[in-house]
């Protein structure tokens, strides 16, 4: 296996953008919350306007994935394409690490997720499987490149 290394662009520019925040925009913020921490085993860990608020932050690791409710979203003034279980996923997929990726593809459907694709060996030596949320979006659930279970 070859793994190609990435030399920055900017590799002597003092002020490097980091990839800070996910922001998926739902429906109801809290049935995102609620239904990520049963599947993923996430848990919140900010929310804003309570229990039923607008934004709410996921404790996921250096990276923030977060939700906004599609109130909050429409207030910025921007069209966007709001997302449904019925329709084909958005264009983007999130995706979650695991050592486990078979056990975390069941435990994500019986939470109530769909199943894209079953657990499979890549050749990059990886396993990778897709679920889809309770909001259409599409969740790679993967092992670390290079640790195929």
């Amino acid at each position: 296996m070859h793994l190609l290394v990435c030399t920055p662009f900017f590799a002597n520019v003092s002020n490097i953008m980091k990839l800070g925040y996910i922001i998926l925009y739902v429906p109801k913020v809290a049935d995102a919350v609620a239904f990520y921490e049963k599947a993923f085993g996430m848990t919140c860990r900010f929310r804003h306007g309570g229990e039923e608020g607008d934004y709410a932050e996921m404790q996921t690791g250096e990276t923030v994935l977060a939700f906004a409710s599609e109130t909050l979203a429409d207030s910025h003034g921007f069209a966007y394409r709001k997302t449904s279980v019925s329709g084909d996923a958005p264009s983007i997929e999130i995706a979650l690490v695991s050592e486990d990726v078979a056990g975390a593809f069941d435990t994500a459907i019986t939470a109530g997720a769909i199943a894209v694709s079953q657990p499979a060996g890549k050749p990059w030596g990886q396993t990778v499987s897709y679920v889809r949320d309770n909001n259409g979006y599409l969740v790679e659930i993967c092992s670390p490149v290079g640790a195929a279970d």
